[in-house]
């Protein structure tokens, strides 16, 4: 299964031509493509995307087909010049940026504080061949409740997240969902925009979704492998 905000989804759904069959679940609607995912307009923002994937993955294990892989797939903000407009990004880990809370000495993310965890790691073969297929770079992708704008944020996201490549409002969710019913995750994000100072002349959703759909269609191979293994 894909999750992704509507303009996304189409975009994933471009690389595989079959047609496709709507099904209407209490909270979410998946598109099944005939010889290709599932795929789910998930939502914006972390709470609505895990409630629109858990509400997929419990209607298919009830009904006898449980899902092998979730994948989170969308555009999103890159820290430059590590993943530079129209790049794509998949994750070797999938952070909550901001789950914890402030303190005088700084961010505490909720592990320090002793409960819950803010990363998930996909698969790390998985992850690797599908950077292999589509030429993505590998990293963090981190969530975040609100897009960064300023320089200040950037920097402060970059420092406590060394390794971060790009920004989504999905992935962790998304990763919520599918690590409570044991089911391995996948983020793909196509870099629209930089992370920092809010500037929409700027941004490059177009083309951002040009590569998603490219990716995705170098990345079937990789799926679909993974989905029989």
């Amino acid at each position: 299964m894909a999750t992704a905000v509507p303009a996304e989804r189409d975009a994933v759904a471009e690389a595989f031509p079959g047609p496709v069959r709507e099904r209407e679940l209490p909270g979410a609607v998946v598109h099944r493509v005939a010889g290709g995912p599932d795929l789910l307009a998930a939502g914006v923002g972390p709470a609505l995307a895990a409630a629109s994937t858990a509400a997929a993955l419990t209607a298919a294990a009830l009904e006898g087909r449980p899902y092998g892989l979730v994948v989170c797939a969308g555009i999103g903000g890159g820290f430059a010049p590590d993943a530079p407009l129209g790049s794509l990004v998949v994750a070797d880990a999938i952070t909550a940026a901001d789950l914890g809370a402030e303190t005088a000495e700084g961010f505490l993310p909720v592990t320090e504080l002793g409960f819950g965890t803010v990363t998930h790691h996909p698969p790390a073969p998985l992850a690797a061949a599908a950077a292999a297929a589509s030429g993505a770079r590998t990293g963090t992708v981190l969530t975040v409740s609100t897009v960064t704008g300023t320089a200040a944020r950037a920097d402060e996201l970059r420092a406590r997240h060394p390794r971060a490549l790009a920004e989504g409002m999905e992935g962790f969710g998304v990763a919520e969902a599918a690590a409570a019913q044991d089911v391995p995750v996948l983020e793909v994000r196509a870099v629209s925009n930089p992370v920092g100072p809010r500037d929409r002349a700027a941004w490059r959703i177009g083309d951002a979704l040009a590569a998603l759909t490219e990716g995705f269609g170098k990345l079937a191979p990789v799926l679909e492998s993974w989905n029989t293994a």
